[in-house]
């Protein structure tokens, strides 16, 4: 019988978000915990997160696909690094072949979460439908697969002057359709991926593509397609090929971000080296390919298949590595006094963090601010019940991490209704204890948001690694009765009586 519309519908679990980290979760609950009931709330209208959102001409990941893709449904093809419509493609055919969609509730943009103690639930606060009607559900657990940045803003420092430019001005975040750019001059500002992957693509029909950085990343090329994959899927059965080359890809990640963090000099010189191979003699690499930081203190830029090479070679596309000084009725004026002309001016300038999706968190009315938390096993907050969010890796595949997060969350679900506890929460005894920024990277969107995000630890488990190899043993083999992680047993709802310590498995 449907319950009455002054009750709220309630889940077992409520996901929010339908992107690749969301569909990922539905077929680990229903496959792990096919009792549960859950349900997706996703703000747009359609599956795909940020492969749905993203348009630009070019969009690609720059992991590749065995990584990225879902463990329980590998990826065949032979080409490893590929475009954003398949990377939508594959999310959308995943979440239909597994019948995930069916669970997915659209333009359900979550706005508050309340945890109740005596309850033991979170009742979640709803914009529904075009007209944002309210709507209010409950939940026993809450996890959070909305990404980590704005999809309604992008992030655009202040251009003096930009109201004389009689050109177009778009942020790659809002590409339409209706963006010409055939036979135009374009400026693309910006030197990370997102800068990377346009100025090749939009070489192939502008009449010249200029690509303005304040200051240069690591860029680094690899081919489209995995050669060792061509062998093993030819060689091997599809699930053994496809296991073989995912460890590969991780491990091969792990090392290099290793690598990169012990003998940083050694890595840039490597870089140097590929870089300089794939321009012309004589190109100034120290001006435009040579950062001021280490690799891998921000993410490398990947370029497939040399691309980016090819067009600045063949003249199609150039770098310009100077200061903005403002704006003219034509162009960019430059703090060198050189004016660069453009039709159309593509601000590639960055993203907007927006950790959880922007939901407010609260407990017994007490809003809770992330900032005040430290994340206990990377996906879980200090002080809040039954609650999880997937966050990827910085330095290796999104995917990667995200999957294993949830992996948790299901053992840890299964764990709880087999000790009959209705709430976990994850308790630092030590508020004085020395707490670091969430991520130990200096990308600008991270360094903008720092403040707003939550603090990680010196040690386990409130420390945030960034090691897939680490994180798999942690993650499947490490057990859940931690004396950080505090369960009461379901039908309490008095936290001070009811929480119990439960020590540590030997």
């Amino acid at each position: 019988m449907a319950p009455p519309p002054s009750e709220p519908e309630h889940f077992d679990v409520l996901v929010i978000g339908a992107g690749l980290s969301g569909i990922g979760a539905g077929y680990r609950l229903q496959a792990a915990l096919p009792h549960k009931r859950y349900a997706i709330l996703e703000a747009r209208d359609a599956i795909g997160g940020t492969w749905d959102q993203f348009r630009y001409p070019g969009i690609r990941s720059d992991s590749d696909m065995y990584t990225l893709c879902y463990p329980f449904r590998p990826w065949t093809s032979e080409r490893s690094i590929v475009d954003g419509g398949a990377i939508l493609q594959y999310i959308r055919d995943t979440a239909r072949e597994y019948g995930i969609d069916r669970h997915v509730r659209f333009r359900h943009r979550v706005t508050h979460a309340e945890w109740s103690e005596a309850q033991q639930r979170w009742t979640i606060e709803v914009e529904r439908g075009e007209d944002a009607e309210p709507a209010r559900f409950t939940c026993t657990f809450l996890y959070a697969c909305a990404g980590y940045y704005r999809y309604d803003q992008g992030y655009t420092p202040e251009l003096a002057g930009i109201e004389r430019f009689d050109g177009e001005v778009v942020h790659p975040q809002f590409w339409s359709e209706d963006v010409a750019y055939a036979g135009k001059r374009v400026v693309v500002i910006g030197s990370g991926a997102t800068a990377v992957t346009l100025v090749p693509e939009l070489a192939k029909q502008a009449a010249h593509v200029t690509m303005l950085q304040r200051s240069p990343s690591y860029v680094l090329s690899l081919p489209s397609e995995d050669s060792l994959a061509r062998k093993a899927q030819r060689l091997l059965p599809t699930r053994r090929a496809y296991a073989l080359i995912r460890a590969k890809n991780a491990l091969l990640m792990t090392l290099t971000f290793q690598l990169s963090r012990r003998r940083p000099e050694l890595v840039k010189k490597l870089i140097r080296r590929g870089v300089e191979r794939l321009l012309p003699p004589g190109y100034d690499v120290d001006t435009h390919f040579t950062p001021r930081y280490n690799p891998w203190e921000q993410r490398l830029c990947l370029v497939r298949d040399g691309d980016l090479f090819e067009a600045i070679c063949d003249g199609r596309a150039s770098i310009v590595t100077d200061r903005i000084a403002g704006f003219t009725e034509t162009g960019i004026r430059l703090v060198s006094g050189r004016e660069l002309e453009a039709d159309l001016v593509v601000t590639a300038t960055g993203l907007n963090l927006l950790l959880l999706g922007g939901i407010g968190l609260s407990i017994g009315g007490e809003r809770i601010d992330p900032a005040d938390t430290v994340i206990y096993r990377g996906c879980m907050l200090s002080g809040v019940p039954n609650f999880a969010f997937a966050f990827g890796y910085t330095n290796a595949s999104w995917t990667l991490r995200c999957d294993l997060t949830t992996q948790y969350v299901c053992r840890l679900l299964a764990h709880m209704d087999e000790h009959g506890y209705g709430a976990c929460t994850p308790r630092n005894a030590d508020p004085a204890t020395d707490t670091e920024p969430f991520v130990d990277f200096s990308s600008g969107y991270i360094v903008r948001s720092i403040d707003q995000l939550p603090k990680q630890g010196a040690r386990t488990p409130w420390r945030l690694n960034q090691n897939y190899l680490l994180d798999l043993l942690t993650f499947k083999t490490r057990p859940l009765d931690e004396p950080e992680l505090q369960f009461s047993r379901r039908g309490a709802g008095d936290r001070s009586a009811t929480d119990s310590r439960v020590p540590t498995a030997a």
